[in-house]
């Protein structure tokens, strides 16, 4: 047989579009011609190949080789089609039974000894790869995330000869069953360690309970970073189909472990990371950060600090919940439905407001501080709040002293609000449309009278009208009322601006 065909699978966004990795082998001068839009990884394949075929003792045909990765417009990267091409090649030129190719799907790198090494999204690759029926072979560092696929057939390999005695039914690759995994989250930062900071905690359930964005600001060492770092402990773990998704990305980035199933990532890069670092993207597009806190939290500390072009990229994808990377010759789409959690001083030296009257900074400079924040990504948080400095008689530890509530307390309130958002609108309230907030988030006459004399005194914008509202709903989700009432509505607002005063009563 001069002609065989081997699956496997590209990586396209999430998705992971089936390829057929076709070898026909031919007269001529011998060589190896690949087709098919591959990229430099896949064209260096054929020397990675052809050591690998030697070091197995296999031989390498002394004929005119062509492998053609179809379909051909779509673009092929990375060496993960290195096992593939090499499966092809032994198929067409006898060495191996082509008969059980087609019960497989291949992904794996070769190292020119024939060892297998890890690819990356090979859980993607897989859960796209579940319904079709066929057994996906995998490098074994690789195929420990794959397994987590429901009822998908993984068989893990340590090598290209491992492979072939399968194929050959010399000894059968044993198919990988899933490692059992924590439902749960373990040794995560607890909210009882937080002092003080009642209002913070409170809005702090408050958005997690509603899926809210949250801005805090206050002086340094005021408790922001440690609260923001407890907001994943109030959320409920990832359900099975969620927790796929999140370890979908994580692999196609290379950084899913198998132990951190189930667990809300945590995103907080630095302030001086890039556009293309936050949104995602590059010659072949990968997620970004926005991307890998899907489902999660994503943390700016030091708001103002950011280069004002980055944070304009998050506007966007906090409405929609998606990214979308647009390139030349491709389209890639990610998810990103993240909370969103910032940070910042109240001025460039961080004391404005404190006690000890240290700030000097003027008035205008603590207004050219704030306005790096522009409006339209503040009309997007939902939730703003001070976070002052605790005296030191309420940062003092006392012998025997109880802690403050538990995260586990807190995240049994967040369960209950959930579980109404749920039954009621299928979704969180924070990512209801403006149709479902007009049939679920209706206030009652004296709350929306209330909500409408803020708009008016404060200057608020439509959007932040709905915001309103839809903290107000998650308040009386918490408070387990059916109907969104004044007190709600004057919780909302009071959460709608950070405290402006002392830098008013500064200026003056």
């Amino acid at each position: 047989m001069s002609v065989a065909v081997v699956r496997s699978r590209a990586l396209a966004g999430l998705s992971a579009p089936p390829v057929s990795v076709e070898v026909h082998l031919a007269g001529g001068l011998p060589g190896v011609n690949l087709v098919g839009l591959p990229e430099t990884e896949v064209r260096e394949a054929r020397d990675r190949v052809r050591a690998a075929l030697q070091n197995a003792n296999f031989a390498f045909p002394a004929r005119k080789v062509t492998v053609n990765l179809a379909p051909a417009d779509l673009p092929k990267e990375s060496g993960r089609f290195d096992l593939p091409i090499a499966l092809g090649i032994l198929a067409a030129s006898g060495q191996v039974p082509a008969a059980p190719l087609d019960r497989h799907e291949f992904a794996g790198e070769l190292a020119l000894t024939g060892e297998l090494r890890a690819v990356r999204g090979a859980l993607a690759m897989v859960l796209s790869a579940r319904h079709d029926g066929r057994a996906f072979v995998l490098p074994l560092a690789s195929a420990a995330e794959a397994a987590l696929v429901p009822d998908a057939a993984v068989l893990p390999a340590r090598s290209l000869l491992e492979v072939c005695a399968h194929l050959t039914g010399d000894t059968p690759l044993a198919r990988l069953a899933a490692v059992p995994a924590c439902d749960a989250p373990a040794n995560m930062p607890d909210l009882a360690e937080v002092r003080g900071q009642h209002q913070a905690k409170r809005a702090l359930e408050i958005a997690a309970a509603g899926g809210h964005s949250l801005l805090l600001c206050g002086p340094p060492g005021a408790g922001k970073s440690m609260l923001a770092r407890r907001l994943p402990s109030l959320l409920a773990p990832l359900d099975e189909d969620e927790a796929l998704e999140v370890a979908a990305i994580a692999s196609l980035a290379g950084r899913f472990d198998p132990a951190r199933w189930r667990e809300r990532p945590f995103r907080a890069p630095h302030h001086t990371a890039s556009a293309v670092a936050i949104v995602g993207g590059g010659s072949h597009p990968r997620p970004g950060e926005i991307s890998l806190a899907h489902r999660g939290v994503l943390f700016l500390d030091e708001l103002p600090e950011w280069e004002r072009r980055v944070l304009e990229v998050l506007r966007e994808p906090m409405e929609s919940g998606v990214v979308q990377i647009s390139r030349a010759a491709r389209q890639s789409t990610f998810p990103a439905q993240f909370q969103l959690v910032a940070a910042m001083n109240p001025c460039p030296c961080g004391w404005l407001g404190h006690e000890s009257g240290r700030c000097r900074c003027a008035h205008d400079r603590v207004a050219a501080y704030r306005g790096r924040i522009s409006g339209p990504l503040v009309d997007r948080i939902d939730l703003a709040i001070d976070v002052p400095a605790l005296p030191p008689g309420e940062i003092a530890f006392a012998a025997g002293e109880p802690g403050g509530e538990t995260s586990s307390r807190v995240r049994g309130r967040v369960a209950a609000a959930r579980s109404r958002q749920l039954e009621r609108q299928r979704a969180c309230n924070a990512r209801l449309s403006v149709a479902e907030l007009q049939r679920h988030c209706t206030p009652t006459p004296d709350a929306q009278l209330l909500a409408t004399r803020a708009m008016a005194r404060f200057g608020l914008s439509a959007r932040a009208y709905h915001r309103i509202l839809k903290v107000a709903r998650t308040i009386a989700d918490l408070a387990g009322d059916d109907t969104i009432a004044s007190v709600h509505v004057a919780e909302a607002i009071g959460y709608r601006r950070f405290d402006d005063a002392t830098a008013d009563r500064r200026a003056s």
